[in-house]
């Protein structure tokens, strides 16, 4: 389906005040689950620096990158291989997410560093200087950014602006993902940058290139496929599963994907504001009768990287925590969470008989 050339995604001005932006938050997150923001309080500087490092490391020699490879048992460092509805995509990527310490201070190896996702990989500064330093100062703003949205999104559901504060700021494992698509040489039909998917989280913030933009959305209404045109300085925002199902389904989660370009390369930055790994996510019972049930996210996160990582089978979804559905990751989650240890990097080959579905 091409792209329509009608409709645009909401751009909201986050300078407005609270009772003007609130509602515009929460109806863009309704009707479209995905808008741009403006005056969002990142520095521009720091986001041009960010940009700079990332382009840096893609730059870097490919054996220098593929010695900072993820494995089955690490899901942070870089790759080149990942699966999307077990499709490879035609990308490179990296990703650098929260330290289980929540110390930025220590070493990244620092056995105190050791969660779910793993410990980060990245260069050293023998060969990046400020690519470290760069990454920790700008995950830490637009941490803040997302805490921000998190909390708006909480009062347009009638809920306290801190609401979400204990089951997302204060033991959030959010995690940042380097993009780079290299120019598609392959004369295949259909092959795609990444292809049509839903984010697991609460909620990404996209740094995009506003040179080659290659993203597009499909409109909640009637599943047609928009290009998202970034404006300069502005993050593109959508909202992800786990908001999608607190909100009791009012969030929407939205099918998007991204086309690869013959003649230009692009670079994007999509950072994942996601829950604690124990955090039990449910509809909020002021939202009336449950359309789901309860899911835990270090589980649905399990299941998603096996399932980038590895084919594990049909990917997990939203609806398989329908209120009516039979879906055996019910039980399975239940039998997750008395074995795993969130403490320590998951691994794709000793949880497999907790996670594959075949």
């Amino acid at each position: 389906m091409a792209p329509s050339s009608s409709g645009e995604v909401p751009v909201l001005d986050l300078a407005a005040p609270d009772d003007v932006i609130v509602p515009k938050v929460a109806a863009a997150c309704s009707e479209w689950g995905f808008f741009q923001v403006v005056n969002h309080g990142v520095d521009h500087a720091l986001c041009r620096r960010f940009r700079q490092q990332m382009v840096a490391l893609f730059d870097m020699p490919r054996e220098e990158k593929l010695a900072l490879k993820r494995s089955g048992s690490n899901a942070r460092g870089f790759f080149d291989d990942e699966l999307t509805k077990q499709k490879r995509d035609w990308k490179e990527a990296l990703d650098f997410g929260v330290p289980g310490s929540r110390d930025w201070s220590l070493p990244d190896m620092d056995p105190s560093n050791a969660c779910l996702d793993g410990f980060n990989r990245v260069p050293d500064e023998s060969q990046l200087p400020a690519f470290r330093s760069t990454m920790v100062e700008y995950f830490s703003a637009v941490t803040k950014l997302s805490q921000r949205l998190a909390q708006m999104m909480a009062v347009g559901l009638d809920m306290p602006e801190n609401y979400f504060d204990t089951l997302l700021r204060d033991s959030h494992t959010s995690y940042l993902r380097l993009n780079y698509y290299p120019v598609c040489t392959d004369p295949a039909p259909g092959v795609l940058g990444i292809s049509p998917h839903r984010d697991a989280g609460f909620l990404t913030v996209l740094e995009q290139d506003v040179d080659c933009h290659s993203l597009e959305v499909a409109r909640l209404t009637d599943g047609q496929w928009f290009g998202m045109s970034p404006l300069p300085d502005a993050f593109t925002i959508n909202t992800g599963d786990m908001a999608q199902m607190w909100s009791n389904g009012r969030y929407k989660a939205p099918l998007h994907r991204v086309r690869t370009n013959d003649r230009k390369k692009r670079w994007s930055a999509p950072f994942f504001y996601n829950p604690g790994y124990m955090t039990s996510v449910k509809p909020l019972p002021s939202l009336g009768e449950p359309r789901y049930k309860e899911c835990l996210w270090g589980y649905f996160r399990a299941q998603r990287f096996a399932g980038d990582f590895a084919d594990f089978g049909m990917e997990i979804q939203t609806e398989d925590y329908a209120s009516d559905s039979s879906s055996p990751h019910i039980e399975r989650q239940s039998d997750f969470i008395k074995k795993a240890d969130f403490g320590r990097p998951f691994s794709v080959g000793e949880y497999r008989p907790l996670l594959e579905m075949r």
